[in-house]
């Protein structure tokens, strides 16, 4: 089934674990998000797919530059990143319905 872009944010990834706006994958009235892109547009970051915070040090790395594919709503709802380095990261998501 094909999927379609509808919205998109970019998010600063800091000292604290933080996640995707709800209000913008899964709109009041609409279609949730079915997918996400999420390209790390200027520092590296540490993610989990599950709820858990990670830390600097622990979690999957995802270097600057690099993209993941989030290819379920869970996976989207549970993001959490955290920074990896001294520098803030900037990602940029897409979403897919």
């Amino acid at each position: 089934m094909p999927v379609n872009s509808f919205a998109f944010e970019s998010v600063t990834v800091s000292t604290s674990s933080i996640g995707l706006t709800s209000a913008t994958f899964a709109p009041a009235g609409a279609q949730t998000a079915k997918e996400a892109q999420i390209t790390s547009e200027t520092a590296s970051l540490r993610y989990w797919l599950d709820g858990t915070a990670p830390t600097s040090t622990v979690g999957h790395a995802l270097a600057s530059g690099g993209t993941i594919r989030l290819r379920s709503l869970s996976d989207i709802q549970n993001f959490r990143a955290i920074r990896d380095t001294g520098v803030d990261a900037v990602i940029r998501v897409t979403y897919f319905r």
